[in-house]
């Protein structure tokens, strides 16, 4: 339950985060202008990487590692996201990147211990210490840069990563590594609060200090697994598990090099510039670009005791396939045109009529919100046992969300905000942890309705707002996280904790997405989500301080 509880707790401090460092952005110079290589057209905040940053240090900092390769790696993660909002504001140019890069793995590969020495189709180690380090600083500097480039349309690097972390965070579980695991749940919480504000039409860009830091983590936890956590897995695994971002950086350095350009400069011939380039809209480049990348990632979980030669054929028979459907389509001139049915109109022109529709507004936004307050009111009400020091972090997030109400201070969404996230933690935490109850009938009618609630939000964000909640593409990616936590249980109920943890996300994440309907569409329930989160904190609070042990 700890390390779901870590990625909760990794998703409420990036959510939390971004927001406060928006308003910095303007006065340090982390603002993204528009040029003719880039996408977006009008100038955007390029602080999300703080966010992701902070959600993945936060949690990890309060384990109290003290072995020197989990502290490697969070000091790492600092230098990487001390030179990558170094080049946000000032934009320093590659060579100080690359020292802050090499620093950033040097620490980990000489101070951590963590280096190849496995090499595929060779058995036992194939390298000396100096050969398999010298190999791990260069291999772990060409991830976090493959990131770094893949960053070029609203969510696409993030939601890339995204898809490689969820299949290393399944096999770090399997192999009983509690860093791996630890490591790719708070990315995946960092990803997951960042996203929430960079879904197209992006609000903020992760920058440097963003992409730097997931590229290392990848990095990281892949050299972690294949080299020391599970060597039972093929040495060739990573291609698969990083998947797309290393051949499409791989092919653009070609072509630079081809045409004579400098290999460091920026330039529009990635894989999702050439889509775009074919007439693919922004929303189906990045579906194509995460579905490829699902493929790979999930092809990667299921041949990881594949041989080598298996991997190998896999990964590139699937790459050049890719990149000779491209290239014919350029070369023959092809451009994709969308064909509108006759049927598509009659379902717009009733979808309009739904939208316009005062009383179905009403009917959505009565049951979203009454839903999601009474589910964590019940949660937090039925709980026998409430632990003291959840007592305690109740009363004192309750009373300061009420001082900054009352006060009415500017930024009391903001706290309101905070209130709700963490009742969700509290109230999923206490129904589904204890163990007496973990089976019981209201746990399932819980379960019941959490199903219930997560239809009725898809109805309404797909077809009843009029107002975008996110993009697409990042319901693509809750769509592939449920079916791999799907996957996940198969194993994972095997045993009650690793059940008990399958419920605890599955529900957060219901419960998330429904406060964040209520907060970014029905601004009138507000009020309501927010007094029944303070008064189940007040339970919480209660129960907490007066019979916890």
């Amino acid at each position: 339950m700890k390390v779901f509880f870590l990625l909760v707790f990794s998703v409420a401090v990036s959510m939390m985060v971004i927001p406060l460092a928006w308003r910095l952005a303007p006065h340090i110079g982390m603002i993204d202008q528009p040029d003719p290589r880039k996408v977006h057209k009008v100038p955007v905040p390029r602080i999300g990487g703080w966010g992701i940053a902070a959600g993945c240090l936060t949690p990890l900092l309060l384990l109290d590692y003290v072995d020197p390769l989990p502290l490697s790696f969070l000091l790492g993660t600092l230098t990487l996201f001390v030179f990558g909002s170094w080049d946000d504001a000032r934009q320093l140019g590659h060579w100080p990147k690359f020292v802050g890069q090499l620093l950033a793995v040097g620490i980990v590969v000489f101070w951590g211990g963590l280096y190849v020495t496995r090499l595929p189709f060779i058995d036992g180690d194939a390298l000396s210490p100096l050969a398999g380090q010298l190999l791990t600083m260069f291999a772990m500097v060409g991830v976090i840069n493959a990131i770094n480039h893949s960053d070029g349309l609203d969510g696409l690097a993030a939601g890339e990563t995204l898809l490689s972390l969820i299949a290393l965070a399944f096999l770090g579980y399997e192999a009983g590594s509690a860093l791996g695991l630890e490591v790719a749940l708070v990315a995946i919480g960092g990803i997951i609060g960042f996203l929430r504000y960079n879904t197209h039409p992006a609000r903020v860009f992760m920058g440097d200090a963003g992409s730097q830091v997931l590229g290392f983590a990848l990095a990281f936890l892949v050299v972690h697994l294949v080299q020391m956590a599970n060597t039972a897995v093929s040495a060739a695994l990573p291609l698969l598990l990083l998947g797309l971002p290393i051949a499409d950086i791989n092919a653009v350095l070609y072509q630079r090099a081809r045409g004579g350009m400098n290999w460091f400069k920026a330039t529009r011939n990635h894989v999702h510039h050439r889509l775009l380039d074919l007439g693919f809209s922004h929303y189906q480049s990045v579906v194509l670009i995460y579905s490829f990348q699902a493929v790979l990632v999930t092809c990667g979980v299921l041949l990881r005791y594949a041989s080598d030669w298996a991997v190998l054929l896999l990964y590139f028979s699937a790459i050049a396939t890719l990149f000779l459907l491209l290239r014919l389509a350029e070369r023959s001139g092809w451009r994709l045109v969308p064909k509108i049915w006759p049927q598509l109109h009659a379902f717009s022109a009733w979808l309009i009529r739904l939208r316009a529709s005062s009383r179905v507004q009403s009917a959505f936004a009565w049951v979203i919100a009454g839903s999601v307050s009474a589910l964590m009111l019940i949660a937090v009400l039925r709980a026998p046992n409430v632990p003291r020091d959840f007592g305690v972090t109740a009363a004192l997030a309750a009373l300061a969300a009420m001082a900054v109400v009352v006060s009415r201070a500017t930024w009391q969404t903001l706290a309101l905000r905070v209130a709700i996230y963490v009742t969700v933690v509290f109230a999923i935490y206490l129904l589904t942890a204890q163990s007496d109850v973990a089976n019981a009938l209201p746990v399932k009618i819980f379960g019941a309705a959490i199903i219930a609630l997560a239809v009725i939000l898809g109805v309404f964000v797909r077809f009843v707002s009029s107002r975008r909640f996110g993009a697409t593409p990042t319901d693509y990616l809750i769509v592939f996280a449920v079916i791999a936590m799907l996957a996940f249980g198969v194993v994972a109920g095997r045993n009650s904790s690793g059940a008990t943890s399958l419920g605890f996300i599955t529900f957060s994440i219901v419960l998330f997405y429904g406060c964040e309907v209520v907060i970014g569409h029905l601004s009138r329930w507000r009020s309501v989500l927010g007094s029944a989160a303070l008064l189940a904190l007040t339970v919480v609070a209660v129960k907490g301080l007066t019979t916890g042990m």
